[in-house]
Order: structure tokens, then C-alpha cells, then sequence
């Protein structure tokens, strides 16, 4: 072999090895790249989102939805087959989640969040969790029974949530006066301000709502009420332009919907609250076990 040509073959596999890693890095895509760099996922919750997450009585992320990233952060694990991977919660809020995911200081957001067309300009959404609606929560002396009796009263809201957004829209619509909205950051804070009497409903989706009452000291005196203002399909928010993870996020949820496991973990949340599955939400994550 001539020098030369020695000297070329010298240069295309050191070309070679240094290209591998960047190789490696575009085949996982962009978030496992980080996660695999780093050795740590990052996610969001929320604190009083019961019961999909919250913080728990070990002062640890628990819920419905905690449940299903931790299945989708084992097959993280499994995928970078590295079983020392850290986990690393960060507390979120209806006004944050989206900028701490489209910024990409969270990996995902494992709560309870809507999938909207308008979101989606921003960030990425995994197949459907959940399926919900805003609806009200009142005392049940209040004589509030939906939106057209809160004419001269005070309901409270997330800001920059689908339930702020329904409910001004609704109030529009039936040419509704005289409808005063407070905002809370949180629903803990939400509750405590009609417990306290300062608002005369608060609303979210009508499953954290009938979590806020499991949670009450004095259960008996809330109550649900009114039609569903609007549609709302959960699921485990992601970032944009990352296909290879969002397809490993999906992978797992079709593996929970396929094996059933994913009654397991709906019984362990929504059981104690008198929630059963319901035949459309049953038949919805048949419909999303899409074939390999």
C-alpha cells in the first residue's frame, strides 16, 4: 500500500469514528440524546392535580398520570440500557408547563393536560390519556345547578387553561352579565377560595373537580354540577420536532392499552373516588392499540 493512499485510509476512519457518536445521537433524537448525556429525565407535574398528579403523603409526585410516565421512564431506561437513570420532578403550573417544555427544561409534562390544535403549535402531545370536560364545583347550598345560575356570583379559574377558555366562550355565547372570574394559580388554592366563601364556584375538568372533593375535610357539602362545556383528551405532553421520542412515549401507552394494565393503574386512582371506567374511554384506548 502506498503512503498515500495509507494516508487517506487514516483519514476517512478517524472521519469515521469521530462521526459515529453524532450518529448514535440523530438515531435517538434529540430529547434521549440529552437524557442519555445528562443521565437524567426531567419531568413535570403538577401539585394539586388529583388524581393525576399531586404531591403525595411521602412528599413525592403520585397519580394517575406519574403512574404512566413511570412506565414510559423504565422503558427510557431500557432503550439508553442504563438503570441508574435519574429522575428529576420539577413543580409546575397551568402558565408555565408549555414554556418549561417548548424552552426544553422539562423532557415531559406528566399532569393533566389538554391536547389542543393551539398547543400543538408549540409543543408535542403523546396519544390520549384520558378524556374529560370543564364543568362547575359548588356547595351544595349554593343553588348553583350550571353557568346560567352564576349571574351575580364569582367563579374562579386556572389562567391560560381549556377551562378559562370554555367558560368565557360559554359566558359569550348565552349573552351571560354580570359573571365575575377570579384567578388561582393552582386548584388547591381554587378550592380553599370557595371553601372560604370568596368565590361561589370553581371550575376545571370535572375529574379534578370530584378529586378536590375526595380530598375536602367536609365532602358532603360539594357537588359537581352542570352540562360539559367542553371537550378535553388528556395526554403526556412532549417537545416539538422529536419524533423518536414521542414514538417511544407511544410504544409504551400501546403496550398498557394492549395489555390491560392500564385498568390496573385507572382502578388504583379513580376506585376509591367512585369513578369507574367508563365504556367510551375503555373503548378509546382499544381504538389507540395501534398494530407494531
Amino acid at each position: 500500500m502506498s503512503r498515500s493512499i495509507k494516508f487517506i485510509t487514516i483519514l476517512f476512519g478517524l472521519a469515521l469514528g469521530a462521526s459515529m457518536p453524532s450518529m448514535a445521537a440523530q438515531n435517538l433524537g434529540p430529547t434521549l440524546s440529552k437524557i442519555a448525556d445528562k443521565g437524567t429525565i426531567t419531568i413535570g407535574y403538577r401539585e394539586s392535580a388529583r388524581p393525576f398528579a399531586y404531591i403525595g403523603d411521602d412528599g413525592k409526585p403520585a397519580g394517575f398520570s406519574i403512574d404512566i410516565c413511570h412506565r414510559i421512564v423504565q422503558n427510557i431506561k431500557d432503550k439508553l440500557d442504563n438503570d441508574d437513570l435519574d429522575i428529576k420532578y420539577v413543580p409546575e403550573t397551568p402558565e408555565t408547563r408549555i414554556p418549561l417544555i417548548a424552552n426544553g427544561t422539562l423532557d415531559m409534562e406528566c399532569g393533566s393536560t389538554t391536547n389542543t390544535l393551539s398547543r400543538q403549535e408549540q409543543v408535542d402531545f403523546s396519544y390520549t390519556t384520558f378524556v374529560t370536560g370543564t364543568r362547575l364545583l359548588t356547595k351544595k347550598d349554593s343553588d348553583i345547578e350550571g353557568l346560567d345560575d352564576l349571574v351575580g356570583h364569582r367563579v374562579g379559574v386556572a389562567p391560560g387553561t381549556t377551562n378559562e377558555k370554555a367558560i368565557m366562550e360559554a359566558i359569550d355565547e348565552r349573552g351571560l352579565e354580570d359573571i365575575k372570574i377570579s384567578h388561582y394559580s393552582d386548584h388547591a388554592k381554587g378550592f380553599l377560595a370557595l371553601h372560604s366563601g370568596r368565590i361561589d364556584a370553581y371550575s376545571t375538568d370535572d375529574i379534578l373537580l370530584f378529586g378536590l372533593i375526595s380530598k375536602s375535610d367536609n365532602p358532603d357539602e360539594y357537588e359537581v354540577v352542570g352540562d360539559y362545556l367542553s371537550y378535553d383528551p388528556y395526554a403526556i405532553m412532549l417537545p416539538q420536532d422529536d419524533s423518536q421520542f414521542r414514538l417511544l412515549v407511544n410504544k409504551t401507552l400501546v403496550d398498557l392499552f394492549r395489555s390491560g394494565d392500564i385498568e390496573d393503574i385507572y382502578a388504583k386512582w379513580f376506585d376509591p373516588m367512585g369513578v369507574p371506567l367508563s365504556d367510551n374511554l375503555a373503548q378509546l384506548y382499544k381504538f389507540e392499540t395501534f398494530p407494531e
